[in-house]
């Protein structure tokens, strides 16, 4: 069988990608407008993922994301909450927010050292309660032991257990280390059927960095060359800070172009950036979520 970075190669020099994601962080200063800002907001995945989640806490998250409109009148809203399988159902209970989808890992999210027929049975279980977004992680342990055929079966199988849902592929990029190495993984993501790929967990470092969503919106850029879909980039770990968020913006603009800067293309998985970017666009400190 012949993967299809087989056939779209691409030979990543150091300095080419540093000299990029240079330019693109020298850019983004440019963005530093509520245009901007705002566009950001409205593509955040707003995230809690700690062992200390509640059904409580899904059902305040998502009762400060419905009043969200009411209490910032013509602010964009987030793109999506995105919580474990255990609260999604609570998170779906309060959610009344208009567009705002329910996201869930799963899959034996963040490692995803488990049996394929857990991880499909728990994305499965998800799908039914409510999520209409699904995150899973590349099986980094098949990956980097070059068995690709593994790695593509099984992000097929769990694409078709998501049945309508969205499934965003978790390359988790600190773990690959090479440029070629995300490269590839971001190809058979996007051949197993991922409609979106995004950069790590949040629970190893380094987490998201621009060399790597540099690299992943070439490889999204190729394949949209190649097959003529569409795949959305996901950014996420670590992206705290305003001037954050405009680099991966700046990054999106310049390989993929405007078409990919909207929140069915582009997320941004975070929990403290929403609360920044409310900040800088009021102009004062915000501490909403």
């Amino acid at each position: 069988m012949n993967f299809l970075f087989e056939t779209i190669t691409q030979n990543f020099n150091d300095n080419e990608v540093n000299e990029s994601v240079a330019d693109s962080i020298k850019n983004s200063v440019n963005l530093k407008t509520n245009q901007w800002y705002k566009l950001a907001l409205s593509c955040i995945d707003l995230t809690t993922l700690n062992s200390t989640d509640s059904h409580l806490q899904g059902e305040q998250i998502a009762a400060k994301v419905t009043a969200f409109p009411e209490a910032f009148p013509g602010l964009p809203n987030v793109a999506a909450i995105c919580v474990y399988p255990s609260i999604v159902e609570s998170v779906k209970k309060s959610l009344q927010a208009n567009g705002v989808k329910l996201a869930s890992v799963s899959a034996g999210f963040p490692s995803s050292q488990t049996f394929l027929d857990v991880k499909v049975l728990e994305t499965m279980m998800v799908v039914g309660i409510g999520a209409n977004e699904i995150d899973i992680v590349l099986n980094l342990g098949n990956f980097l032991s070059e068995d690709y055929l593994s790695v593509l079966r099984e992000i097929s199988t769990l694409k078709k257990s998501c049945d309508s849902a969205h499934l965003k592929v978790i390359l988790e990029t600190g773990a690959i280390k090479s440029y070629s190495g995300i490269w590839r993984a971001s190809l058979l993501a996007m051949e197993g059927g991922a409609d979106f790929i995004k950069t790590s967990t949040g629970k190893m470092e380094p987490a998201a960095t621009p060399e790597a969503a540099w690299v992943m919106c070439q490889a999204i850029k190729s394949y949209f060359e190649k097959t003529g879909i569409r795949v959305g980039f996901k950014a996420a770990g670590g992206i705290v800070e305003t001037s954050d968020s405009l680099i991966y913006i700046s990054i999106v603009k310049e390989v993929l172009g405007d078409e990919w800067l909207n929140n069915t293309l582009f997320r941004i998985g975070a929990s403290r950036l929403a609360n920044n970017l409310l900040s800088s666009i009021k102009g004062e400190k915000v501490l909403y979520f």
